[in-house]
């Protein structure tokens, strides 16, 4: 039975995307790379955040999430994570309207654009087990992707 991990999307078969990997024996999370090049502006107000494409997707147990986090590098080269974790749940894998594609959304606090490679690490996902309480009664269905929580069908 399989439990946690990672595939590649939908549209990203012969981009030449690597599976995520943790770097050493006790690393909590797995490195993420860009799935292509794309550039940060630097940060002024009203700016929308920056959709870094990863090319993957990742599935994981009923009882679990995952946790897309910057890499202690990241405010240090001018990464901020726009929602500062994102947490992506069990049923985003493989929904219908993007495959279950995540991606990292950073805003650029330094002074100049970032240029981020395909290839380079942007961040990490780490996987979670979280708790319900007693009372508990959800039974919506995901019905879309990024951003789609708020739309579930009851």
């Amino acid at each position: 039975m399989r439990k946690r991990g990672f595939e590649v999307v939908k549209g990203y078969e012969d981009k030449g995307i690597n599976l995520p990997v943790r770097k050493t024996k006790y690393a909590a999370a797995y490195d993420v790379e860009a799935a292509k090049d794309i550039v940060i502006p630097k940060y002024y107000p009203g700016i929308k955040p920056t959709l870094i494409p990863t090319g993957l997707k990742a599935y994981c147990m009923e009882d679990e999430c995952y946790l897309l986090l910057n890499r202690s590098s990241g405010p240090k080269k001018g990464f901020i994570l726009a929602n500062s974790v994102g947490l992506i749940d069990h049923d985003y894998y493989e929904n219908e309207s993007n495959d279950g594609h995540f991606y990292f959304a950073y805003f650029n606090c330094s002074d100049h654009d970032i240029e981020v490679k395909k290839g380079d690490v942007i961040g990490q996902v780490m996987f979670q087990k979280y708790l319900i309480v007693d009372n508990d009664e959800a039974e919506g269905i995901r019905t879309g992707g990024f951003g789609s929580t708020d739309k579930k069908e009851k």
